[in-house]
C-alpha cells in the first residue's frame, strides 16, 4: 500500500522562480507550490510538523515550510553517499534545533544550510526570499570552498575562523553547525575508513569541545562517542564489550547503591530524583589512556545523578550521602559556588561504596540539571530563568573573547591554535587581592592571570606574589591561591612568556605586542639600511620620487613603503637590490654618486632588540670589532670580525653590513669568561664575590665535571664594554687558586 505525505507545515508556500536552482531551469524541474513532499520523507516531516506546532506560531510555521520547499527543490537530484536524498540532511539538522526550541530564522537557516556551498544560490537571492537574518546565518555556516588555499589544512583553519566570528555575532550559526555535525557523524558509515578517521579525529578537536564550552553536555558526549567509535574502532569494540560483560557482574552492587540512596535521602527529608548513570565509553578509555590504567583498574565506571528541588537542599543531600558512606579526600568539588566557565553547576562528590567500590554522585536542582543538559540552548526552552540570563552573559563574554584573538592574530591557523588552547581548560580558581574569583586553565601561571584581568596589567607584569610570598612568574597556580601582580610603567612583554602561558588570551597578546614591536624595529632598521644601499648608488631616501616607489611596489606586490622597510629589516629582502630596483630611471649626478661611496657604517645603538640580534656565539660587546648581516626571518645578526661561526658565510657578499658601536654607547652585554681554578673549598665563592665587587652580574654558570685538581667553570656575565671585562678578568686573576682565565667564545657555529 502506497503511503501519503501529510500536508506541508500546514499551510501554502511560495512557488520556486525558474532560475533561482542550479540545474535545468525548466518548469518540469521545480516543485509546484501545492506538491506534497518526497513519500519516503513523510514519516520524518509530519514529526518536524510536531515539534514546530508544539511553540512556533502558524505564520512561522509557514515560513520554515517555504525553506524547506525551497531546500528541496535546490538539492534535487543531488543523493548522499548513503543513498538517500540529500534533503534529509537539512531536515535532520533542522529536526535537532526544534529539540531545542530555536526560532523559525535558525530553523529556515538549517534547512537552508548547504545551498550556498552546494549550488549556485547566493546570499543575496536567500536574504530577499527569507529575510537578512537567515541569509547571515547560512553565510557563517557555510565553508569557503571557492577560495583557494595552500593546503587542506590552511582551508580548514580559515573555515573555522569564519565560522567562530560568525558564532560571536550570533550563537545560533555554532548550534546549526554542530547539529549538522551532530547528523554527519551518525551517518558516517557511507565515508572511505580514512576520511572517517580524519573527521572524526577534528570532532574531537573542535566540535565536541566547542558543545562542551558552550554547556551542550548531552551532544557534547554523543559527538565524542561516535567520534571515538570512528576514530579507533577497534578499542571502541573491545571496550564496549567489556563494560556489557561489567555491567552484570556489577549489577548487584548498583543495585544496593541505589536502593540505599532512594532510602537514606527520605530519611533525611529530602525530596530527590536519583538515576544511575554509565560512564561513556570515551571518558573510560580517556581515563585509562591519561593514567596508564587497565580496564579492571577503571572501578568507577558507574555514577549516580541526583536532582533536588533547590540549592540549599544540594548542600543537605550531600551531609546525608556523606553520611551514608565514606567520602574519598580531596574528590569533593563545589560547581554551585564556583560554576565552570559553560555556567555547569553541581556538587560533585566520590564516596567509597559497598565491597570497597568508588561511586561518583553529581548532585544538583532542576534548574542546573536544565543547564548542564542543553548549555547556552536553555535560553530558548526555558527563557525565564536568571541562571540562563547569567549563563548567557558568561557565553557573550567567551565569544566577544574571540573576536579579540583574532584581531591579535597573525593568521587563521594562528588563531586555530589559540581557540583551541581555548576550547580545553582546566579548573585552576585563583583569587585575586580583593577576593574575586578568576577561573584559568590548568597549569596557568601569574602572566595568564595579569592577562585575564587586563590587557595593561599583562604587558607591564614584572613580578608576582602568591599567597603574600614573592615567587617567579613562571610559576604554576593551584586552585585557591591568592595571586597579586606586580607592575612596572616601562616594563613590556618577554618572549620567554610564550613558553609557559596558558591561556589563549595571553598567548595572543603577548604576539600581538611582539609582532607590533618587531614590525616598528625592523621598519626602523629597514631604512636604515635601504638608505646605507642608496647612499652607495648616489641616491637619498628622502629625496627619492614617489613615481619610484610607486613603480616598485607594483612589480612586487609590496602594500606599502613601511612594509618593504620591515622586510628588509627581518631580511626578507636585500637592501641592495630593493635600492637597484627603486635606482631604475632615476638620475644620479657624478657628484652625488662619488659622495654616495664614502658611506658612513650602520651604528649599533645599545644591547640587542628584536630586529637587531647579537651573535650568541661570539657574543660581542662594545669594543670589539664587529661585522652585521642580514639573515632571513632575523633581521640583522652582528658577530665579531674573527668570529668562527660566520667563516663559512664569507661569500655572501650581498648580505654583509658595516656596521659600528655608536659612540659613548650605554647599556649592559652579556660576555663569557673561562676560569680553570684549583679544585679547593670556596675557590666558587671567592671568584663570585671578586666578579661582583667589579660591578658585574652573572646571568648563568656552568662547570666540567672535572675531579682532578683543577675545575673548568664557565661563567656568562652581564659587562658594559671591552673595558669592563679586561677589568674583571684583571680582577679574578689575582686570586691564588686560579690558574687560567680568559674570555670564551664558542667553537661550534
Amino acid at each position: 500500500m502506497t503511503a501519503v505525505a501529510p500536508p506541508l507545515f500546514g499551510g501554502p508556500v511560495p512557488a520556486i522562480e525558474p532560475g533561482m536552482v542550479p540545474g535545468n531551469p525548466d518548469e518540469s524541474s521545480l516543485i509546484p507550490a501545492d506538491m506534497h513532499p518526497p513519500v519516503d520523507l513523510a514519516e520524518d516531516l509530519e514529526r518536524f510538523n510536531g515539534k514546530l506546532a508544539t511553540y512556533l506560531k502558524p505564520e512561522e510555521i509557514t515560513r520554515v515550510g517555504a525553506a524547506y520547499v525551497f531546500a528541496d527543490a535546490a538539492h534535487r537530484g543531488q543523493l548522499r553517499l548513503t543513498g538517500d536524498p540529500y534533503i534529509s540532511h537539512p531536515l535532520a539538522v533542522a529536526q535537532n534545533l526544534a529539540s531545542w526550541h530555536l526560532d523559525a530564522n535558525a530553523l529556515m537557516a538549517a534547512l537552508l544550510h548547504d545551498v550556498m556551498e552546494d549550488t549556485a544560490i547566493t546570499k543575496e537571492q536567500i536574504a530577499v526570499r527569507f529575510g537578512k537574518v537567515a541569509a547571515e546565518l547560512v553565510d557563517g555556516v557555510s565553508k569557503l570552498d571557492r577560495i583557494e588555499h595552500q593546503s587542506f589544512e590552511e582551508a580548514q583553519a580559515e573555515n573555522f575562523r569564519k565560522m567562530l566570528l560568525a558564532m560571536a555575532r550570533d550563537v545560533r550559526v555554532i548550534l546549526i553547525k554542530l547539529s549538522d555535525r551532530l547528523h554527519n557523524m551518525q551517518t558516517l558509515d557511507a565515508m572511505r575508513p580514512e576520511k572517517r578517521r580524519r573527521i572524526a579525529r577534528e570532532t574531537l578537536d573542535i566540535y565536541a569541545p566547542i558543545a562542551n564550552r558552550l554547556g551542550l553536555n548531552a551532544l557534547y558526549r554523543e559527538l565524542q562517542e561516535l567520534a571515538f567509535s570512528h576514530a579507533h574502532p577497534l578499542r571502541y569494540r573491545v571496550l564496549s564489550k567489556a563494560v556489557k560483560g561489567a555491567r552484570g557482574n556489577r549489577r548487584e552492587v548498583v543495585g544496593r547503591i541505589v536502593e540505599a540512596i532512594r532510602k537514606a535521602l527520605p530519611e533525611a527529608g529530602i525530596d530527590a530524583e536519583v538515576k544511575g548513570r554509565e560512564k561513556h565509553l570515551y571518558g573510560i578509555y580517556r581515563k585509562m589512556r591519561d593514567k596508564h590504567l587497565s580496564f579492571s583498574q577503571v572501578l568507577d565506571i558507574y555514577g549516580f545523578r541526583i536532582v533536588v528541588k533547590n540549592r540549599p537542599t544540594c548542600y543537605l543531600a550531600l551531609g546525608a550521602l556523606h553520611a551514608l558512606y565514606q567520602p574519598v579526600p580531596g574528590k569533593f568539588k563545589d560547581y554551585i559556588a564556583i560554576p565552570k566557565a559553560n555556567g555547569y553547576q553541581s556538587l560533585h562528590t566520590t564516596l567509597i561504596g559497598p565491597f570497597g567500590t568508588p561511586v561518583e554522585i553529581q548532585i544538583r536542582d532542576a534548574h542546573m540539571h536544565h543547564v548542564a543538559e542543553s548549555g547556552v540552548a536553555s535560553h530558548w526552552l526555558y527563557k525565564d530563568e536568571s541562571a540562563i540570563d547569567q549563563l548567557q552573559q558568561k557565553t557573550h563574554k567567551w565569544l566577544q573573547s574571540l573576536v579579540e584573538l583574532q584581531s591579535a592574530s597573525g593568521d587563521s591557523s594562528e588563531f586555530l591554535e589559540h581557540v583551541k588552547v581555548d576550547l580545553f581548560p582546566g579548573e585552576v580558581y585563583v583569587f585575586s587581592p580583593k577576593g574575586k574569583i578568576f577561573a584559568l586553565p590548568r597549569g596557568s601561571t601569574p602572566v595568564d592571570l595579569a592577562y585575564a584581568v587586563h590587557t595593561d596589567i599583562g604587558d607591564r607584569c614584572v613580578a608576582c606574589r602568591i599567597n603574600f610570598e614573592t615567587m617567579p612568574l613562571r610559576t604554576e597556580l593551584r586552585n585557591g591561591d591568592r595571586v597579586e601582580i606586580i607592575t612596572a610603567p616601562n616594563a613590556a612583554p618577554n618572549p620567554a612568556w610564550l613558553g609557559y602561558v596558558k591561556s589563549a588570551r595571553a598567548r595572543s597578546k603577548i604576539r600581538h605586542f611582539l609582532n607590533t614591536k618587531q614590525n616598528e624595529e625592523s621598519a626602523a632598521l629597514g631604512e636604515r639600511l635601504l638608505s646605507h644601499a642608496l647612499r652607495d648608488l648616489g641616491l637619498a631616501l628622502a629625496k627619492l620620487p614617489a613615481q619610484a616607489w610607486d613603480r616598485f611596489k607594483r612589480a612586487s606586490g609590496a602594500r606599502s613603503q613601511k612594509a618593504v622597510m620591515a622586510e628588509i629589516g627581518l631580511g626578507k629582502r636585500l637592501p641592495a637590490i630593493v635600492a637597484r630596483r627603486l635606482a631604475e630611471g632615476v638620475e644620479v649626478s657624478p657628484s652625488a654618486a662619488n659622495e654616495g661611496r664614502a658611506k658612513p657604517a650602520i651604528l649599533i645603538h645599545g644591547p640587542e632588540g628584536v630586529a637587531i640580534k647579537l651573535g650568541n656565539c661570539c657574543r660581542p660587546i662594545p669594543g670589539d670589532p664587529i661585522v652585521g648581516m642580514i639573515r632571513k626571518g632575523q633581521g640583522l645578526v652582528v658577530h665579531t670580525h674573527d668570529c668562527r661561526a660566520i667563516a663559512k658565510l664569507r661569500s655572501e657578499r650581498g648580505n654583509w653590513v658595516d656596521v659600528e658601536w655608536e659612540p659613548g654607547i650605554t647599556g649592559l652585554f652579556e660576555a663569557s669568561i673561562k676560569v680553570v681554578a684549583k679544585n679547593v673549598r670556596g675557590v666558587l665563592a671567592r671568584i663570585a664575590a671578586d666578579i661582583a665587587e667589579a660591578g658585574s652580574n652573572i646571568v648563568n654558570i656552568s662547570m666540567d665535571d672535572d675531579s682532578g685538581e683543577a675545575t673548568t667553570l664557565f661563567f656568562t656575565l652581564q659587562v658594559s664594554d671591552r673595558v669592563h671585562l679586561a677589568h674583571i678578568l684583571r680582577s679574578v686573576r689575582r686570586i691564588p687558586e686560579v690558574v687560567r682565565i680568559t674570555r670564551y667564545v664558542e667553537t661550534k657555529p
